[in-house]
């Protein structure tokens, strides 16, 4: 006879949001059901609900999951260039990883739902750095703001709609890497149109 094993409410809920995570990278927000994450888990539907509610509970806290990643994915980016500066390239990497593993279709379809974050700007630590580096002490922050804003929406929406939208300019060599154009073209822009270097001291966060 198999015995349940025991978790605190904390290391179920870390453990459930990791099993939906990685459905939500191989399947997309479909593949995100509770039978399917409680299988994973080795918990009963009921034992999912209890910790989110229902499916719905289950994929606003997936989101949520998500920001986390993204913010992590930022301060680890900070944390791997080193030597007191961070690499635009390599945030904007970091951002493109998480979103191209299925995040992007999950926000887009919470959104379309009625879903809204009222929570705290996740790239406000990157906002603040760059306004710093301004050449331009008396840069107005809602440019720098813009920006940032600009560039994690077309980071977010790219696994989804990028494609298409490189097509409607004229885009559509399938035998490049036009992902990587697009990235290599936002942190060159983001950094000339702030008149800041590509590289940021993180001691600014």
């Amino acid at each position: 006879m198999s015995t349940r094993r025991r978790r605190t409410p904390e290391t179920a809920r870390s453990e459930i949001l990791e099993a939906a995570s990685k459905l939500l990278s191989t399947g997309g927000v479909a593949a995100v059901q509770v039978r399917a994450v409680a299988s994973l888990v080795e918990m009963t539907d009921t034992g999912v609900n209890h910790h989110f509610g229902n499916r719905e509970g289950l994929l606003d806290a997936l989101l949520r999951h998500g920001g986390r990643k993204v913010r992590q994915a930022v301060e680890g980016s900070a944390r791997a260039t080193g030597e007191g500066q961070i690499d635009l390239r390599q945030i904007i990497d970091a951002l493109s990883h998480v979103y191209s593993n299925g995040y992007a279709e999950l926000a887009v379809s919470l959104h379309a739902a009625g879903w809204r974050d009222d929570g705290v700007g996740i790239l406000e630590p990157i906002v603040m750095a760059l306004h710093r580096r301004r050449a331009d002490p008396a840069a107005d922050i809602d440019e720098t703001r813009h920006a940032v804003a600009a560039l994690h929406a077309a980071i977010a929406l790219d696994p989804i709609y990028g494609e298409a939208f490189r097509a409607s300019a004229g885009i559509s060599s399938p035998n490049t890497d036009e992902p990587g154009r697009t990235k290599q073209w936002w942190e060159h822009h983001l950094a000339r149109s702030l008149g800041i270097s590509a590289q940021i001291d993180p001691s600014d966060h």
